[in-house]
């Protein structure tokens, strides 16, 4: 299966609670992310490269992995 890779930044993610949110660099909607969704650990700022799915309340970030 091809998933299609967009880049963005951490705007903020949410250790606790698990979730967060990633500012796509082509712009548009903010993108959602949960734990579920990450290869790698993320913070903050950081800039990463992600997929996305429609989840049940919109698009969510998959795949994410900070570069």
């Amino acid at each position: 299966m091809y998933f299609k890779m967009d880049k963005g930044t951490v705007k903020f993610f949410n250790d606790a609670r698990g979730y967060g949110f990633i500012t796509p660099d082509d712009g548009g909607k903010d993108v959602f992310v949960h734990t579920s969704g990450l290869n790698s650990h993320i913070r903050d700022n950081d800039k990463v490269t992600y997929s996305v799915e429609q989840g049940q309340k919109g698009l969510t970030a998959i795949n994410v992995t900070a570069v």
